[in-house]
């Protein structure tokens, strides 16, 4: 049975009671009282729950609050976490590209210094080959000054002496380029 039918028949036994004067009507306590007990019986348990918490409200509240509150202070915590990890996000960039950058300027030293290196070597085989250049054209023109109206077996000896000359001033610019000045005054 539900609480409203419970409460219509209690209605309707109220107003079949015995009129008295002055406006009061007769019923009898023992139905009163049985109706009081079918509503109580009837209530839902939420009814119940509701009396609890109704006593229990500054309770609850308090409850509520403490909760709220450790929401807000999980919260915070939690963006100071964020905040401190995106910090050292960025501190790890900023790192990334000052070390990028030292990485990229030492490169481009190393690659200055190794042109630097590759002209100065070729600028030293150059001198190096214009010295047995020289060495060879001298030679040439020794060789050409020299009367060819000698006897073939005496010819042979100055042609021999300037090829060896040449060998030697061509071996001498190879192992030390400071003999190569020597090395042209002895041939002229």
């Amino acid at each position: 049975m539900s609480v409203y039918r419970v409460l219509d028949k209690l209605e309707a036994y109220v107003h079949e009671g015995t009129w008295l004067p002055a406006g009061y009507r007769v019923l009898s306590e023992e139905r009163l009282v049985e109706y009081i007990e079918k509503v109580r019986a009837t209530l839902p348990e939420e009814v119940g729950r509701a009396k609890i918490i109704a006593k229990d409200q500054e309770r609850v509240l308090r409850h509520a609050q403490e909760k709220a509150q450790a929401i807000v202070e999980e919260a915070a915590t939690k963006h100071d976490v964020l905040v401190d990890q995106n910090e050292i996000v960025l501190r790890a960039r900023t790192t990334a590209d000052v070390v990028l950058r030292e990485a990229e300027e030492r490169a481009r030293r190393i690659r200055e210094g190794a042109d630097q290196y590759a002209a100065q070597v070729l600028a030293e085989m150059e001198s190096r080959l214009a010295g047995a250049l020289g060495a060879v054209q001298k030679g040439r023109s020794a060789l050409n000054r020299t009367p060819q109206t000698v006897a073939p077996s005496n010819g042979a000896a100055p042609l021999a002496d300037a090829a060896a000359k040449s060998k030697r001033a061509a071996f001498d610019l190879q192992t030390a380029p400071e003999e190569t000045a020597e090395l042209e005054s002895v041939t002229t």
